[in-house]
């Protein structure tokens, strides 16, 4: 980083706001998110959880609902559309009342997904389908507050497509609902994740918002200039990373060095390879040594993507069936 950059950073903020691990199915498991803990993270948010799932007692939804020791603020999300469905389950977490609830630390909110574009959830009227009724998704938040005692956030998308922008009004009306806060990705429903954040309507949310409630801002954050960027140009109070985590939970402390105007140094292959080995080594741990292996792979091939030979690595992980095959492949690169 150039010197004048870090000057030009560091007279203009004296810390970092606070920074969120975001929700990503089969990605934020208890594993990933205390690594990224450890690299700075401030706070988290687990996968996804089915609110129906869990009033029915659905025995592989505990899983998801883990939280370890050491998870210093992890928020568990849900998603649905009934507001009484979602009160329910919320309270059945918020109290741990659940056959195979680990909790090594109580979570620190409910989150509610009223952003997730996929089809077969936005399709059932979940997720980012919720952008399409503000009255319903004030409904949702009004439920949930009453069961628990906890705070509750909700994590919204710009709206459903371009010609219905509306998350200021979503947010304002779940704010109003009690929502503690709200998170703001800035691209519709329609756009997935192309093209670019529109971080006007992330400043149009936070300005419509009461500024006693947070408004943090999620989408594009890759590094500690973009994260600078989201935040100065939209007055958000802090920010969620995503994609850009994994295999890289070294962002939060980069994004924080560069607030900070501190020298920041990028993991070493060693360091990279070292993590994809404990995040494999831990998946195996607890889930047995063929369904870690398996969902595994792609997981670690995030640590090595953009190093030199990574590409036949990647091809030699996919097809290791031990996690002593795996460690082997990975050691022999070095």
């Amino acid at each position: 980083m150039k010197t004048d950059t870090l000057e030009k950073v560091n007279t203009a903020r004296e810390k970092c706001p606070p920074l969120a691990l975001a929700p990503m199915a089969g990605f934020s498991d208890c594993t990933f998110r205390l690594m990224c803990y450890e690299c700075g993270a401030d706070m988290a948010v687990t996968e996804m959880i089915s609110a129906k799932a869990m009033t029915y007692r659905d025995k592989k939804t505990p899983e998801l609902a883990r939280i370890e020791k050491g998870e210093r603020s992890t928020a568990i999300q849900l998603f649905g559309h009934e507001p009484t469905v979602m009160a329910e389950a919320a309270d059945l977490i918020a109290k741990g009342d659940f056959e195979g609830c680990a909790y090594g630390e109580m979570p620190s909110a409910i989150d509610i997904n009223m952003g997730c574009p996929v089809k077969k959830i936005a399709l059932s009227g979940d997720g980012s389908a919720l952008m399409k009724d503000p009255l319903l998704a004030a409904r949702i938040v009004s439920a949930v507050k009453e069961r628990v005692n906890i705070p509750v956030t909700v994590k919204i998308r710009a709206g459903w497509d371009r010609a219905s922008k509306n998350a200021p009004e979503i947010a304002r009306a779940c704010a109003d609902a009690g929502a503690d806060m709200i998170c703001v990705h800035g691209r519709t429903r329609e756009e997935f994740y192309n093209p670019g954040v529109d971080l006007d309507i992330v400043k149009r949310t936070r300005d419509f918002v009461d500024p006693r409630v947070p408004v943090f801002a999620n989408g594009d954050i890759c590094d500690g200039e973009s994260a600078y960027r989201m935040y100065t140009n939209t007055g958000c109070d802090g920010l969620m990373i995503g994609r850009e985590a994994l295999g890289n939970p070294w962002i939060f402390e980069e994004i924080k060095a560069y607030f900070e105007g501190r020298e920041y140094n990028s993991p070493s292959k060693d360091m990279r390879i070292g993590a994809a080995i404990a995040l494999v080594e831990q998946i195996v741990a607890d889930k047995g040594e063929e369904r870690g292996i398996r969902e595994a792979r792609g997981r670690s091939a995030h640590f090595i993507r953009g190093l030199r030979g990574s590409a036949e690595v990647r091809a030699a992980l996919n097809c290791a069936k031990s996690l002593a095959e795996f460690e082997r492949i990975l050691a022999e690169w070095k």
